[in-house]
């Protein structure tokens, strides 16, 4: 049997139908942004961009048609206004797709992971292939023009040491072991990541007519602010260096080039992301105070995603994901 006509997994349909919005929404923002964007560096990378994600919905409407499932209705030219003035200045363009490259990447990675059918793995492994190039790409382009903080550096030890005694797991009172390379690089990733999620959520407070919408911009970003502040604090006692913020980067403009319905989905799809993240960051890390601090933010992005989800379904913007059939409801009629 042609692994074509093998029907998909639920965990493939998931990872199809969670890139057809990813993209959707991709190809809307690097429109508009190759409006504004001059520097032709940055240009090549938006059109790379472009073309790989608008390659990625002729694939992906391939792969519903196959199995008879309704295409993603996702994102169109009607959320984009592509000669709305200039909402973020050309460094932020950088910094934002160096850290949707990243997304991407993980989600790519896992959809590999998580795919049987052979041209399903096939497709995710050149998308990760893909992605890669561009990451490259973009990485260079941010280092060649000054706009990557690099993450610290540690002095290299003298020998290989063994844990000894449990003080390398406390962190609540007397003095704190030295972070870990590992915990280092995640409350880095973090940080950047935080540093995008203000400017966003402060850019869209600033354009949008919703009132509801634009306190709900508000909070995301006084709750990113105190996230970046505590990852600060805990650097700062360690005197490490922290990345560079990126909230200048935001014009004055009042005039929205994308609809209620794409901002929200874009602070959504951030604050999910970034709990996986915290996620991970809390499984690595071997510092109790450390692992209360992820614990305490973690709660925080969830209640800050379940009320955005909330006005979402209030306003009619959450499409559905793929479900499986509801048992329950369909046995009702046998009953009697």
């Amino acid at each position: 049997m042609k692994s074509e006509n093998i029907p998909l997994t639920t965990s493939e349909i998931a990872s199809l139908w969670t890139q057809y919005m990813f993209d959707s929404m991709s190809i809307c923002f690097s429109k508009y942004a190759l409006e504004h964007i001059e520097d032709k560096e940055i240009q090549s990378i938006y059109q790379s961009a472009l073309h790989l994600a608008e390659n990625h919905i002729i694939k992906l409407e391939k792969f519903f048609k196959g199995e008879n499932r309704p295409i993603p209705l996702g994102f169109t030219e009607k959320d984009v206004n592509i000669h709305a003035p200039r909402l973020f200045q050309e460094p932020f363009y950088l910094h934002y797709m160096y850290i949707m490259s990243l997304q991407g990447l993980t989600g790519y990675a896992l959809s590999v992971s998580t795919s049987i059918r052979k041209d399903i793995r096939k497709y995710f492994i050149a998308c990760n292939t893909e992605t890669m190039v561009l990451f490259e790409k973009i990485l260079d382009t941010m280092l060649n023009k000054g706009l990557y903080t690099r993450p610290p550096v540690l002095t290299p030890p003298n020998s290989i040491n063994f844990v000894k005694h449990d003080r390398f797991l406390t962190g609540w009172f007397g003095e704190r072991r030295p972070l870990t390379a590992m915990e280092i690089g995640d409350i880095t990733f973090n940080m950047n990541k935080m540093n995008l999620h203000v400017v966003l959520k402060l850019a869209f407070s600033q354009v949008t007519k919703e009132k509801k919408l634009g306190k709900y911009f508000l909070r995301g970003m006084n709750i990113s602010n105190k996230h970046i502040e505590i990852f600060n604090a805990i650097f700062r006692e360690e005197n490490l260096n922290s990345p560079i913020s990126l909230q200048s980067f935001v014009t004055d403009s009042t005039t929205s080039p994308f609809s209620e319905k794409l901002m929200m989905y874009q602070v959504q799809l951030s604050t999910q992301i970034a709990i996986a993240f915290y996620g991970t960051a809390f499984s690595v890390n071997a510092r109790r105070d450390l692992a209360l601090k992820y614990a305490t933010l973690t709660a925080e992005l969830a209640k800050y995603a379940e009320d955005g989800a909330n006005i979402m379904i209030d306003e009619g913007w959450l499409e559905e994901p793929p479900m499986a059939s509801d048992r329950r409801q369909l046995t009702k009629g046998m009953k009697g």
